[in-house]
């Protein structure tokens, strides 16, 4: 059975570079534009991974993560950032939170799929 793969990212073109990236490697991979959205799509179907962008409109990742573990303990979260101010502490708080990982855009392909293959298998 394919592995799904949530990619959550505010950025139509990264979400969807990304989530064809992952399609070529025979991941299931299914995209939301928002915090909101990715909630409804976990609320309806299992994914073995989400790739969850740190700053977005509306709920941001930080909370999308905590609801994301009240949903389900066991899934896991690998955070997407492109910012640096308070990252530090914007980390710490999604480790607490319990995200696996934590990435930096511009996304390097080559070390996003090492991980999230990684995460997958």
């Amino acid at each position: 059975m394919a592995k799904k793969l949530l990619i959550v990212d505010d950025e139509k073109d990264v979400r969807e570079f990304a989530a064809n990236f992952f399609r070529r490697r025979k991941i299931d991979s299914v995209t939301a534009g928002s915090g909101e959205e990715a909630l409804a799509k976990l609320g309806k179907e299992k994914f073995d991974l989400v790739l969850l962008d740190v700053s977005m409109p509306g709920i941001n990742g930080v909370e999308t993560l905590r609801r994301i573990k009240e949903m389900d303990k066991n899934t896991k979260v690998i955070m997407v950032t492109g910012t640096k101010p308070d990252e530090e502490s914007i980390f710490q708080r999604c480790q607490e939170l319990g995200a696996i990982n934590y990435i930096h855009k511009p996304l390097e392909m080559d070390e996003l799929e090492k991980i999230v293959l990684k995460e997958l298998t």
